[in-house]
């Protein structure tokens, strides 16, 4: 894994918003006394959904609410890569799947759209700041290939001209509905259902009509001496 450090230009500080403090609270209460460390990542999650992207202040914020010391939580944030320890664009941060099914379904291209169109290099934000990217490994959806991960919602079933149409959504301000782009349901297959389609195998009709063979007790004169 490749060193992760915090970004070299921090804010001087971090606070949650109300909303989120009570949040914060909640979770933290869902732990037994003396365990409530165990509420850092949720709580570095929705920091980052917050601000973007963890801080130096976020950290030690976190890290006082749950009693931790600063290197501990600074150990969870640099190991996690899900977690953006620089700052990222204010309408979208595209990360790209580049494992092997997205590759050979066009992720290459998606790619060279992010180069195209918001900055040539990975975690480079783009000149208006809305918009920054990068590749990244599996991102779970390899039927669905290729795909981009925005936020917490997957776009999928990528092409040139909807991947565009994405980012233009997000331009806008009113981003498309998440998942496949090319109108199917889910991971279902493209050219439409091919098995199973016999209605009566659904209505109950042939419920005990088919048996693999009739079972019948052994006679007793049928046993065989030992």
């Amino acid at each position: 894994m490749s060193v992760r450090r915090l970004h070299p230009e921090q804010p001087e500080s971090f606070a949650f918003n109300a909303e989120n403090a009570e949040w914060a609270q909640k979770v933290i209460k869902r732990y037994p006394e003396g365990k409530q460390m165990s509420a850092v990542i949720p709580l570095l999650m929705r920091a980052q959904e917050q601000d973007g992207w963890i801080t130096k202040p976020c950290i030690e914020t976190i890290a006082d609410m749950l009693g931790m010391a600063y290197i501990r939580v600074l150990e969870v944030a640099t190991f996690y890569t899900q977690f953006q320890l620089a700052p990222v664009g204010k309408k979208a941060h595209v990360q790209v799947c580049g494992t092997t099914p997205c590759m050979l379904r066009g992720a290459e291209e998606i790619l060279k759209i992010c180069k195209n169109r918001i900055a040539h290099h990975a975690h480079e934000l783009s000149s208006d700041g809305d918009f920054s990217w990068e590749e990244v490994e599996c991102a779970g959806g390899c039927v669905n290939a290729p795909m981009v991960t925005i936020g917490k919602d997957t776009y999928e079933d990528l092409t040139v001209e909807t991947f565009n149409a994405v980012l233009d959504g997000f331009a806008a301000g009113n981003p498309p509905k998440p998942g496949p782009q090319n109108g199917r349901q889910f991971a279902a297959a493209e050219g439409g259902e091919t098995t199973l389609l016999d209605p009566s195998l659904y209505d109950g009709s042939v419920i005990g009509k088919y048996r693999a063979f009739d079972r019948e007790e052994p006679k007793p004169e049928d046993a065989k001496p030992a």
